[in-house]
């Protein structure tokens, strides 16, 4: 079934470009308001057989995984804390909300004199917005087990911590892996956009450069670069949750 979705999938993108090739050429549309998919691919094909893409990714990826990692480890901590201390939780969750509803571009300039113009305000502003699926998913994972298997612990005498690590851990880690995969996405998103005005290299600026220059081809080829950077980190996470979840089933 996966190999005819995936065969779908492929059909479908071919028809799209087709039909995209198709217009641009047949309606005799500029190639500086939509170029056809055979200018996007050659920009993009010069882009990495001259290494001109190569070091701007290598930022990019840099950037985002850092900030992931960061986000996640610092999301899932704070999740556990607040489910287990409520208390807490009632004091700390207001602004949490509140630093998560502020635009992180509006941040940008404040990280950018806090952190200086560079890599450490874009990992920054990608560990803020990985920061909050963590939590929220590991709060909800660890608040949802079933009532009668907490009696149960509690009838045998498991200490909190031992309630946390053999029970609310394993019943919740699905809950938290699904925030993996949402940080993970939103993680690609704020390093491209904290590249807009934090850095002056990574994909993200090659994108504004490349606005600035008015060439189109190459600001596609930066998006496809990025799309195709974002469903490579989402399928690894995929692959991560399968093996830790099978791992941990044996």
């Amino acid at each position: 079934m996966k190999r005819w979705a995936d065969v779908g999938a492929l059909a479908l993108l071919m028809i799209l470009l087709l039909l995209w090739e198709g217009l641009s050429r047949g309606l005799g549309v500029s190639a500086l308001v939509l170029p056809a998919p055979s200018v996007v691919a050659l920009s993009l094909y010069k882009g990495l057989a001259s290494g001109y893409l190569l070091p701007h990714l290598g930022v990019t990826l840099a950037e985002l995984l850092l900030g992931l990692g960061l986000g996640a480890l610092f999301g899932f901590g704070a999740g556990v804390l607040l489910a287990e201390w409520p208390a807490a939780r009632a004091v700390l969750m207001p602004y949490i909300v509140v630093s998560q509803v502020v635009p992180k571009l509006a941040l940008m300039p404040l990280f950018i004199v806090w952190f200086g113009f560079g890599l450490t305000s874009t990992v920054v502003i990608t560990a803020l917005i990985c920061f909050f699926p963590l939590l929220e998913n590991t709060l909800t994972g660890l608040s949802q087990v079933a009532p009668e298997r907490l009696e149960l612990f509690r009838m045998l005498g498991a200490s909190r911590w031992k309630t946390l690590w053999r029970l609310k851990l394993p019943s919740g880690l699905p809950a938290v892996l699904a925030g993996l995969r949402i940080a993970v996405v939103l993680a690609l998103v704020g390093a491209v956009v904290g590249e807009f005005i934090g850095t002056s290299r990574g994909l993200g600026a090659l994108i504004i450069a490349a606005q600035g220059s008015m060439d189109t081809a190459l600001m596609f080829a930066v998006l496809i670069l990025i799309s195709a950077l974002g469903l490579l980190l989402y399928r690894a996470t995929l692959w991560f949750e399968r093996w830790l979840l099978h791992r941990l089933s044996l």
